[in-house]
């Protein structure tokens, strides 16, 4: 009877995984299979649920982190991520109070605002990405006195 408890429990965690995809429940199932072997072997009960939690605990903390670092080998810091500290120049003029204003930076337009809350950037003027607001890049002017 204990087998099928621990079959069920795997069944439903690998289905749950099958759907989400997120790496969630898969260690359990691994504690569900060890369970499941123990109650075939006939093991008591509480056996079973003490190797269902540990091997699921092992399998979390020992392998999930190598797992998430292979399934997220190839992630690239996103455009936006990436913006931070970048310099640009001013196409459209910067002004907060008119909410004008466009920044190029790397070849792609951005809409922007300056750090300073009336400070008016003109068009063609160096800035840099302080950091980005929803869609919006929030600019400073490049001092010049720095380059």
């Amino acid at each position: 009877m204990d087998a099928i408890l621990w079959l069920v429990i795997l069944v439903a965690c690998i289905v749950v995984e099958i759907f989400t995809l997120g790496l969630t429940t898969i260690w359990f199932a691994g504690g569900a299979l060890i369970a499941f072997v123990a109650a075939l072997l006939s093991a008591p009960l509480w056996l079973e649920v003490i190797l269902f939690v540990i091997a699921s605990a092992a399998l979390l903390f020992f392998t999930r982190p190598l797992a998430m670092k292979l399934i997220n080998k190839e992630t690239v810091k996103t455009n936006y991520e990436s913006m931070t500290g970048r310099v640009g120049v001013v196409t459209e003029q910067v002004d907060n109070l008119n909410a004008t204003g466009c920044v190029r930076v790397s070849g792609q337009d951005w809409t922007a605002r300056s750090a300073a809350a009336e400070e008016i950037i003109p068009t063609d003027t160096e800035v840099v990405v302080l950091k980005i607001e929803g869609v919006k890049l929030i600019v400073a002017p490049v001092n010049k006195e720095e380059n």
